[in-house]
């Protein structure tokens, strides 16, 4: 048997009717603080950003993960407008693995419940899938945060289990983590699901 090659994760644009994924850079700051100090958007995170200082902070730390190979960051561009409007990332890369964990997704409240997320990530499994050839994609939230939860069921995702006492968050509160993935396996099936969601 043939060994299988690892995971080639590099920056590329994503497109889709109504988002366009571009690779993150420093240069997006003040388009993502425009749209994305807004508290309620960090409520299920382990940490928040409040300030420009705290959004450079974050952007600097994507762009790290992202020389050292652990992640691909993005930012959320609505088609139509023009503007930013949130962000996402392929995280937790396991090259080897072929394994990665789509997350760190934050939109817009202009752009909630807009169809931007899902496309969103229909566009990153997309990627993940058919273009890197992965054979597990993650996605985890916050136990308590049920329309997240019922998000990403929605996506065709298997949870797996919950991590009890898994993260503690910025208040001091110990946050269980529910986990749920997608494999190479339930592809074909969660594609024509994310197809029909589309219509």
């Amino acid at each position: 048997m043939s060994p299988i090659s690892a995971l080639q994760v590099e920056p590329v644009t994503l497109r889709g009717r109504w988002v366009c994924l571009e690779p993150m850079s420093l240069a997006h700051v003040d388009e993502l603080c425009a749209c994305g100090l807004d508290p309620a958007l960090w409520r299920w995170t382990p940490s928040s950003v409040s300030t420009p200082a705290q959004m450079q902070a974050y952007v600097e730390r994507a762009l790290a993960d992202q020389a050292s190979g652990k992640a691909l960051p993005f930012v959320l561009r609505d088609v139509l407008g023009g503007q930013l409007v949130g962000s996402t990332r392929f995280g937790n890369i396991a090259a080897k693995d072929r394994c990665l964990e789509i997350g760190w997704t934050w939109v817009a409240t202009s752009h909630q419940r807009s169809g931007v997320n899902t496309e969103a990530k229909t566009l990153l499994l997309t990627h993940a899938f058919e273009t890197l050839g992965a054979h597990r994609v993650e996605l985890k939230t916050d136990a308590l945060n049920e329309t997240s939860r019922r998000a990403i069921a929605r996506l065709g995702a298997v949870q797996e289990g919950i991590f009890r006492r898994h993260v503690v968050i910025e208040s001091g509160r110990v946050r269980d983590t529910v986990y749920f993935s997608i494999t190479d396996e339930d592809w074909p099936s969660v594609k024509l699901r994310l197809q029909a969601l589309a219509r």
